[in-house]
């Protein structure tokens, strides 16, 4: 048997790369054609910034809090034997939702409409 060698120190020396232009440098953000971002006047903190939505489109939190109050009544019920109260609960649950999804889309439409 042949006896396992370790390599020279010379071996062990890191493979330099190619100088040549790096793809994309990860210390700034990339360059997108036809895109010129906003400067930021501040960052905003979670509390503000779900205010100003908040403000911007009420609907969207009014039709995530319906449809979070249908779910948790609605498995409360199912949960307590009441099946004729769940399923009307889970279909309020269903019309919620689509009202936060309608809510949804008149707010990007409203949106889109204003910075025109």
């Amino acid at each position: 048997m042949a006896a396992a060698t370790t390599p020279a120190v010379s071996e062990l020396k890191p493979k330099t790369s190619p100088s040549g232009p790096v793809p994309f440098d990860f210390s700034q953000p990339p360059v997108i054609e036809g895109f010129n971002p906003l400067p930021r006047l501040k960052d905003e903190t979670f509390k503000e910034k779900f205010m100003r939505k908040t403000k911007e489109n009420p609907f969207v939190p009014i039709g995530c809090l319906g449809t979070a109050g249908m779910l948790i009544f609605g498995l409360r019920a199912f949960n307590q034997g009441k099946t004729r109260q769940s399923q009307l609960l889970m279909r309020g649950r269903i019309f919620a939702q689509g009202f936060t999804v309608v809510a949804i889309i008149f707010g990007v439409f409203t949106a889109a409409v204003k910075s025109k």
